[in-house]
């Protein structure tokens, strides 16, 4: 590859980077971009007014899905870190979610960047277990537990680069 930027989700394939949440050749999305910072995969997120719940308030399903996509994004960077590779040696690895459970302790603010932090808890065969943290001025307001698998055949079209190890 070309590009050596940090982003997980800059090394997509192109056939899987049309995700709302994250990916780039999605022109309406969120453009998400989840980089280490030592041993965790942190993303930054500005909402802006349009991704409001309550007015003052960003909307729980926003922050789900930049759950979501952070998760898979710190699933990736750690298969490729395992695998001794760093972000953009080749393409990353796709993985989907096959749990997602979101947790909110106080309403989030809409006003300051988000910070989302990614650990990975477990990895096992296909699948990574995977915690976010989601904070506002330095305030956990939600936390994401998931469960990331890779991209599935069937999902792949048969496929075997994206998810090869």
């Amino acid at each position: 590859m070309t590009s050596r930027s940090a982003a997980v989700q800059d090394h997509y394939p192109s056939d899987f980077a049309h995700c709302y949440g994250c990916g780039r050749l999605n022109e309406h999305g969120l453009h998400l971009k989840s980089a280490w910072e030592g041993d965790e995969v942190v993303a930054r997120f500005q909402p802006q007014p349009h991704h409001t719940a309550v007015p003052g308030f960003v909307y729980g399903g926003l922050l789900a899905s930049l759950i979501d996509c952070h998760a898979m994004a710190t699933a990736s960077a750690a298969a490729e870190r395992e695998a001794g590779r760093a972000i953009g040696e080749r393409e990353a690895p796709r993985f989907v979610t096959a749990s997602l459970n979101v947790n909110f302790f106080q309403p989030t603010p809409l006003g300051p960047e988000l910070e989302l932090r990614g650990k990975v808890r477990e990895t096992k065969d296909r699948r990574t277990t995977v915690q976010i943290t989601v904070r506002a001025q330095g305030q956990v307001t939600v936390r994401g537990d998931v469960v990331a698998v890779r991209l599935p055949e069937s999902m792949s079209g048969g496929k075997p680069g994206p998810s090869a190890p």
